[in-house]
């Protein structure tokens, strides 16, 4: 938490710009128009809405909104949730991906948000904006590791240095499911969300509709997609000892 990588730092900092940027420099009708054109909008994938060319951006947008959503926000407020999941899940994802990977991942899995969202949202005209899904999905990424014995939370027994801890091969995603640990974990999160989409838990200002799709889209992607990006042989681990 207080060793945070530059990359997430770097995170972090484009965050808080982009929401600077739209409340101190842009007026009223120029952030309705960058919201157009970057925020993630199911309706602009409506056909007959793309053929009056109702938002900005035209084919472009239709794509690059898959990412460009998740660098904006409502608030303050909703920045500050995101980074307090960023810091200890995305510091955990960076130390074990690199600066690269991490943030390749962190694309991947906003995408996997957006695409939950729209197919959960279909023709919504209202706006979709916030890191979650893609904080969602380096939350599942890091759960593929940090258990494990040698690992950053894996018990007593610890690797011989602090970055060792981080190369540690994760167990196959079977192994995983399997982790009590883990099935705690993802059962508080998923009841959460759950009770979000229910509207049981409120978050932010009062009617303000939270992407709970999104998160578990972005999610189940970085459950996924772990072993597509992390750097570390699996063979390590399948190897069986000699002697």
């Amino acid at each position: 938490m207080f060793n945070v990588p530059p990359i997430v730092v770097a995170t972090v900092a484009v965050l808080v710009l982009v929401h600077l940027v739209r409340t101190l420099i842009l007026t009223n009708a120029e952030d309705l128009r960058f919201l157009l054109t970057f925020a993630f909008i199911p309706s602009r994938y409506d056909t007959d809405l793309l053929a009056r060319g109702a938002y900005p951006g035209g084919f472009g947008a239709d794509l690059w909104t898959f990412f460009t959503y998740a660098f904006i926000h409502a608030d303050f407020l909703h920045i500050g949730l995101n980074v307090a999941w960023l810091l200890p899940f995305g510091t955990a994802l960076a130390r074990r991906f690199g600066a690269w990977r991490y943030a390749g991942f962190m694309l991947v899995a906003a995408a996997a948000g957006a695409f939950a969202h729209l197919i959960s949202h279909p023709g919504q005209m209202a706006p979709m904006i916030g890191a979650s899904a893609a904080i969602s999905g380096a939350m599942a990424a890091a759960l593929r590791f940090v258990f494990q014995a040698g690992g950053p939370l894996g018990g007593l027994w610890r690797a011989e240095t602090p970055g060792n801890a981080y190369r540690v091969p994760a167990e196959p995603l079977k192994a995983t499911l399997r982790d009590p640990r883990f099935l705690i974990f993802f059962g508080a999160w998923i009841g959460l969300n759950l009770l979000i989409g229910l509207g049981t838990v409120s978050i932010g200002e009062q009617g303000q509709e939270i992407a709970w799709q999104a998160h578990i889209g972005g999610f189940l992607a970085g459950l996924l997609l772990f072993n597509a990006f992390d750097p570390v042989p699996r063979r390590q681990f399948d190897a069986k000892p000699s002697g």
